[in-house]
């Protein structure tokens, strides 16, 4: 490895080092315990629902019901709102007879008159029914706790190479176009796209761009067989971690935001989730920083043959030199 090399993955390594660093902090934070008691509040749904939620209203990040909204957490729905169709578990309890069967041999158990004895049982039936639910865009009233995650703004030295780079990079097709919701992008397995947010600051939209392209490289469903797909929360944290590092490389300082993005999706789990995807993380944000930065910027980075024989020059005539 030469030295370039050495720098750049010793860089990448210090960036991912203040990444667990600021979450941890965050993680201490009283300001985070009283948002997890919040997050407690919300049910946690299937994968089933989660799939039903996602079709419905991609851009959704708190669903509840009419009721808990009302009761739960002080906020109405909006007027004219259409909810998104969720399946619900009803369990049915009822006593039947059947009969007894042995513990050990699983047979029936037969009385004196050489009849199988009867016994009552409790059994329970699970059905389901259609419940709607809306997504907190929907509602309004008392304001949830965040963790700060505030929109951001600045502009961006060489902002149209690097996102004319990173759609380049990309391998869905990205278009800037306005949806409903808080969201300031997704990406769409199911339309082959990422849709970005317009009118976004320089470097929401430049976080915003690498989170949803890192989504596209790591978490595809038709590259990834779903018992081996990281969970929401997993790919939520890869995805904010790679727009941190890649943010930071260039100048874009995305800190408060990342962090509290990461600390949010990690809730419950510390810095567990963010370790265990490290190596992902560090392999993505090198594979972008390479590619924003093109073949011209790392010859301009690199010293030509002239440059290094004339550093190897000074030093012999810095070591020559008597000391003073």
């Amino acid at each position: 490895m030469n030295g370039q090399s050495e720098a750049s993955e010793a860089r990448l390594k210090a960036l991912t080092d203040k990444l667990e660093t600021g979450v941890s902090h965050i993680f201490e934070s009283d300001q985070y315990t009283e948002y997890l008691t919040t997050m407690s509040k919300f049910h946690h749904y299937s994968f089933r629902n989660i799939l039903l939620i996602f079709m419905q209203r991609p851009d959704a990040t708190c669903v509840a019901g009419y009721n808990d909204w009302k009761n739960k957490f002080g906020r109405h729905v909006k007027a004219h709102e259409h909810g998104i169709q969720i399946l619900a578990p009803s369990t049915h309890r009822r006593w039947v007879q059947q009969e007894k069967r042995d513990l050990e041999t699983n047979q029936p158990v037969y009385g004196a008159d050489g009849q199988p004895i009867m016994e009552w049982v409790k059994t329970e039936t699970v059905t389901y029914r259609i419940v709607t639910v809306f997504d907190v865009s929907q509602t309004e009233g008392k304001e949830l706790p965040t963790l700060g995650v505030m929109e951001l703004s600045g502009d961006v030295a060489e902002y149209e190479r690097i996102v004319s780079a990173l759609v380049a990079l990309s391998p869905l097709p990205v278009v800037f176009e306005a949806f409903p919701g808080a969201a300031k992008g997704y990406c769409s397995y199911v339309e082959q796209r990422i849709v970005i947010q317009p009118g976004m600051s320089q470097v929401q939209t430049i976080k915003t761009l690498v989170h949803e392209v890192a989504h596209a490289k790591l978490h595809s469903p038709l590259d990834i067989l779903e018992e081996t797909r990281p969970d929401r929360s997993t790919r939520e944290v890869e995805a904010e971690s790679v727009a941190y590092v890649v943010c930071q490389h260039f100048g874009i300082d995305t800190a408060d935001y990342s962090f509290a993005y990461v600390a949010d999706w990690s809730r419950g789990k510390d810095l567990e989730v963010l370790k265990a995807s490290i190596g992902r993380i560090h392999a993505l944000a090198a594979e972008l920083i390479a590619g924003i930065d093109g073949p011209e910027k790392e010859l301009q980075k690199a010293p030509s043959h002239r440059q290094r024989k004339a550093g190897r020059t000074a030093r012999r005539r810095r070591q020559d030199a008597p000391a003073r």
